[in-house]
């Protein structure tokens, strides 16, 4: 009996602590401090020289498109989110095993909250969301795994490429995470990645509907036709779309 009531309280104080980082991360009565911390995902030069020129001025953009997306709704603060770039870590996150079961899953996303405490627990600055940013030279691995964002815990897994040409489609991925964390969902068709209608759609109202001039961020991609679409590759191509702004609560939120 111990042993369960041990359990139950656990489980209890977890349920409490995600309902209070999901009440406090949608307020939006002040930015969200979101810090960036890059690992090398492997050895190679093209990743280390990558990592070494790394600049917080260089994850602007990021802040920059939370901005110009949260005016449009007219959100309480007009800076919503406020990147840091961290130092890099050498130790890279504990992995999910690829056909890991509900309980396995659920331990890996406990060992994922507990290791990025861990590393993470000698930040002087306060860090609302953490994001961690496994670079990877793509000569080495031209195709990363997905990358994830975490509500329970507020922590984001990013596997981006180490070349300065894909910076902004990293960016892309890196806000995509952030909104998983606060709340968003993905608005793309996981069978074929295509994005949906109309949540999917940067303006499912526009005429001519295709070409897309914008993607939303929650899916990643601009349809170009009704059978093609095509991967965004900076900020300045997509828009928080109104069914990720109710989600993250930036309608209910708004002046």
């Amino acid at each position: 009996m111990l042993r369960v009531a041990a359990l139950l309280l656990i489980l209890f104080m977890v349920a409490m602590t995600t309902w209070l980082d999901r009440y406090r991360s949608t307020r939006w009565r002040e930015p969200l401090f979101v810090a960036i911390y890059p690992i090398a995902a492997d050895d190679s030069a093209v990743t280390r020289t990558y990592l070494d020129s790394l600049t917080r001025e260089q994850f602007e953009p990021i802040d920059s498109f939370f901005s110009r997306e949260s005016a449009r709704y007219h959100l309480r603060t007009g800076e919503p989110i406020r990147s840091r770039l961290q130092p890099e870590l050498t130790e890279q996150p504990p992995q999910r095993a690829a056909r890991a079961g509900m309980l396995s899953t659920a331990l890996w996303s406990l060992k994922l909250r507990y290791w990025a405490w861990r590393v993470s627990r000698r930040a002087r600055e306060p860090e609302d969301v953490r994001i961690f940013v496994l670079y990877h030279d793509p000569t080495l691995t031209p195709t990363v795994p997905h990358s994830l964002g975490l509500t329970k815990g507020l922590i984001g897994v990013v596997y981006a490429f180490a070349d300065p040409v894909m910076s902004g489609a990293n960016d892309v991925v890196i806000a995509h995470e952030l909104l998983h964390t606060v709340g968003a969902t993905d608005k793309y068709d996981p069978a074929n990645d295509a994005p949906q209608f109309p949540q999917g759609f940067g303006d499912p109202r526009q005429i001519p509907l295709y070409p897309q001039r914008t993607a939303e961020v929650m899916a990643g991609r601009r349809m170009l036709t009704a059978d093609s679409w095509q991967q965004v590759s900076g900020l300045d191509e997509v828009v928080v779309g109104a069914a990720t702004a109710l989600e993250i609560r930036w309608l209910q939120n708004a002046e």
